[in-house]
């Protein structure tokens, strides 16, 4: 049987909020330049959590009503991200603007104000970001679904088709009598 979309964004959420978490503090622990200004930190991370707060919500919302009716022994179609997965863009760009943005820019002749904000403190905004969107993933966002799931009498799963570019697609079944406390 497939996971539920909810149990999904739980752990897939605590996944991506424990590894920012974890990012974040050997960051501050490693590398001095993580502590750079600081001011833009928290206003960058002010306006991710705006953003959740509205882009988020609207896109939790369009993923559910463009949700179609699957039958129940057609649930398991929609492959998970595996665990080791969420983390990885993070990590990625955490190196990349960590490490390689400055001298990379200067390599290709690009203009100094493009790489003059690349460094630790960048790779800490993608860090601390990440950690926000994967706990604002595993607390709001599944507590909206469940709230949806509850109205609808509803159990959602992740389908086929789902990518970070076009978004999550998503199937629903009946909830069943005497289950209506799982999913």
């Amino acid at each position: 049987m497939a996971e539920t979309y909810r149990h999904r964004l739980r752990i897939e959420g605590l996944t991506l909020a424990a590894t920012g978490l974890a990012g974040s503090a050997l960051l501050l622990a490693v590398k001095h330049q993580s502590r750079r200004m600081p001011a833009s930190t928290v206003i960058q991370l002010g306006v991710l959590a705006v953003g959740l707060g509205t882009l988020g919500r609207r896109n939790t919302e369009k993923a559910l009503d463009g949700a179609g009716r699957v039958h129940f022994g057609r649930v398991g179609t929609g492959e998970p991200t595996p665990l080791w997965h969420v983390p990885v863009p993070m990590v990625a760009g955490t190196i990349f603007l960590g490490r390689f943005a400055k001298p990379l820019s200067k390599k290709l002749g690009l203009p100094e104000r493009l790489a003059r904000d690349a460094g630790w403190d960048a790779g800490l905004r993608v860090t601390a970001g990440s950690a926000i969107v994967g706990l604002w993933q595993a607390f709001v966002i599944e507590r909206r679904v469940a709230g949806a799931e509850r109205r609808g009498l509803k159990t959602y799963y992740r389908m086929p088709g789902s990518t970070l570019g076009t978004g999550t697609q998503l199937g629903w079944t009946r909830r069943r009598l005497g289950r209506a406390g799982r999913g």
